[in-house]
């Protein structure tokens, strides 16, 4: 398949000199500003400082501040603490880990509430506090001892407790390259790219059992929807067939992004995005574009009949960034309505939303229009990058659209192309903690992407090349995908697990779960937002000490992921590879694709408590499954 498109380095440059850039905000309603969180503590630990305080119900999120301490008094401004993820730095929950700061040196940290994105509240009263060195002399109890021994966490749960149902935010949609490249039979590292996609969306599917995957350019003219001849409109969806045939095929259904614009339908077909030039303009007939929306939806519903009513039909992709939508906010409230409004003409039922941005923008815009025109939002849906997802939860009550989904459609590690962090170990950790983060409170977390065969900006130079993917080129695992993997682990029944000792629930985290056969599965791992440790940091490791009541003499099983294990980027560099790995190289990578399951044997008794307790040293960044089988 294939398009005219610019050259790559062209299409690189312009990206770069505007994504950063805003398209026009509107009018806006008066955002309210929200209180500062009250309780503000922090706990210092072995190379991290833990911040906690009481939740704002309207706030989206909180962001951290910090202003360092010299000679008693605060030195200098408060500014936000920037952990490297390259976009929105607030975070959800009401708790932060730092480890960005210099270990024994104090800081005065505060928070600010986030009402939306753009809106931060006063700062409350600051506390202070410093990250321990290693090795530490002890001054209280909970200190570590001289010498630098690694802390445990105790964690403990009970095995056979009621729960609550596990929320599975990753399962419901993964995202991927534009998906007319899986008609595409050019060769990228030697693998040939529609093949090793598909192949990369069944094996998603089938180990992970993501249900929908969402993707770029379904109007795009490479698969030649619109033209016009002799003046008048020309559809044709035949080639959308074929894709969408392929996707069904794979045991998935695909999420409609309705992007980017024909051509020969643009008002200005010289504004375009990505390598193949895809046409970002608004259209020179609206009423074409309308038709266009109708037609397809119809097409769609008479091909594959009331499978049709469980797609999403999501409105363009991050138009609040100018390098996405040449127009400005009121255009494309134009296009939402018009298009959403088409969509319902077909058939009511079909879900319809957006506003599809980037960090978190045009949410509350989308939704005060929406209210005013009568427009229908059925889902909102947004992006952010490097952390967790911000809670709408509140936007959508304050703004009258309470039982409206939330689909974050892309949510990564970084929005930057090309950049290490996708590859590696510290990326897998980041997964476990968003989905933690989201479950119950988000419809979808979709990680972008499902695999390296991905050409916004060019095709893959190398294996590894900090490629969005959760697979290689090649179909080879990186630590995020061995993540998912750990999280389809989880049984359906959620147990609340006691953790205490130094970077208990932030720097350590953990996920309990109960099957519906009785076995047992235990997330943990060890993990912080800040980048600058994404190669691993020795004083972050713990020790951790699971105690499980109820289970003792069960067996146990642990699966590992860390540098040493699931990694490939550290295999890759055990076998020396180059930009792309030899015959023999490929053989060795496939053959390390899994995660290796340890057999512990029976659980030792804890005391007293008829516990099974489980005892492992974990690195950071490291994650640990621990399974334990049902009672015999």
């Amino acid at each position: 398949m294939t398009t005219d498109q610019q050259p790559v380095s062209d299409a690189r440059a312009d990206w770069q000199s505007r994504i950063a850039l805003r398209s026009d905000e509107g009018d806006r309603e008066v955002t309210p500003v929200l209180p500062p969180p009250n309780d503000l503590a922090a706990i210092p630990g072995l190379g991290h400082v833990r911040l906690g305080w009481a939740p704002v119900p309207e706030a989206v999120g909180y962001l951290v501040h910090r202003a360092p301490i010299s000679d008693g008094a605060v030195d200098g401004p408060f500014a936000p603490v920037d952990h490297l993820g390259g976009d929105v730095l607030a975070v959800p929950d009401p708790w932060y880990v730092d480890t960005t700061g210099e270990p024994g040196q104090p800081y005065a940290y505060a928070v600010g509430s986030v009402s939306e994105v753009t809106v931060t509240g006063p700062l409350g009263e600051p506390v202070r506090a410093a990250a321990l060195p290693f090795p530490v002399a002890p001054t209280t109890a909970t200190v570590p001892p001289v010498g630098g021994a690694v802390p445990t966490v105790e964690l403990r749960l009970d095995g056979s407790a009621q729960g609550t149902p596990l929320h599975r935010p990753w399962q419901p949609m993964i995202g991927s390259e534009r998906l007319s490249q899986l008609l595409c039979r050019d060769l990228s590292g030697g693998r040939e790219i529609g093949a090793e996609l598909l192949a990369a969306l069944r094996r998603i599917r089938a180990e992970i059992g993501v249900e929908t995957v969402r993707a770029h350019a379904i109007l795009h003219d490479d698969l030649g929807v619109y033209r016009e001849v002799d003046g008048e409109p020309v559809h044709d969806f035949s080639v959308v067939d074929q894709v969408y045939d392929l996707v069904l095929e794979a045991g998935l259904r695909p999420v409609v992004e309705l992007g980017f614009m024909p051509r020969e339908l643009a008002s200005d077909p010289t504004r375009t995005v990505f390598g193949y030039a895809a046409v970002v303009s608004p259209p020179k007939d609206w009423d074409r574009w309308g038709d266009l929306v109708r037609a397809l939806v119809r097409h769609l519903l008479d091909r594959y009949g009331d499978t049709v009513l469980t797609w999403d039909f999501e409105v363009w992709n991050e138009a609040n960034l100018e390098v996405f939508w040449s127009g400005d906010q009121e255009e494309w409230m134009r296009l939402y309505d018009v298009t959403a409004r088409a969509v319902k003409e077909v058939d009511p039922r079909i879900p319809v939303g957006g506003p599809s941005s980037a960090a978190a923008g045009w949410v509350d815009a989308l939704l005060e229009h929406a209210g005013r025109a009568g427009t229908p939002v059925d889902f909102v849906s947004t992006h952010t990058y490097g952390s967790p997802p911000l809670d709408l939860r509140p936007t959508l009550r304050r703004l009258g659209f309470p039982d409206a989904r939330i689909l974050w459609t892309e949510w990564g590690v970084t929005p930057t192309h090309f950049h290490p962090v996708n590859d590696g170990m510290s990326a897998a950790t980041f997964l476990l903690s968003g989905m933690r983060s989201a479950a119950g409170r988000v419809d979808a977390l979709s990680y972008w992407v499902a695999s390296d065969h991905f050409e916004e900006l060019g095709r893959p130079p190398r294996l590894l090349h900090g490629g969005f993917g959760l697979l290689t080129v090649g179909g080879i695992a990186k630590p995020r995908y061995h993540a998912l993997w750990m999280l389809a682990r989880l049984g359906d029944t959620e147990l609340p697990v006691r953790a205490s000792g130094d970077g208990a629930d932030g720097l350590v985290q953990s996920w309990a779960s109960r099957r519906t056969d009785g076995s047992l599965a235990i997330l943990v791992w060890v993990s912080t937002l800040d980048q600058s440790k994404r190669d691993g940091e020795p004083s972050l490791a713990r020790r951790i000490r699971l105690a499980v009541e109820g289970a003792a003499g069960r067996p146990v099983r642990i699966t590992r992921l860390d540098r040493g294990h699931g990694d490939v980027t550290t295999l890759a560099a055990q076998l020396g590879v180059d930009d792309w790995p030899t015959e023999t190289q490929w053989a060795a990578l496939r053959a390390a694709d899994s995660l290796t399951v340890e057999e512990l044997g029976a659980a030792r008794n804890g005391a007293a408590t008829n516990a099974a307790v489980i005892e492992l040293e974990l690195p950071q960044p490291g994650a640990v499954l621990v399974e334990l089988d049902a009672r015999p």
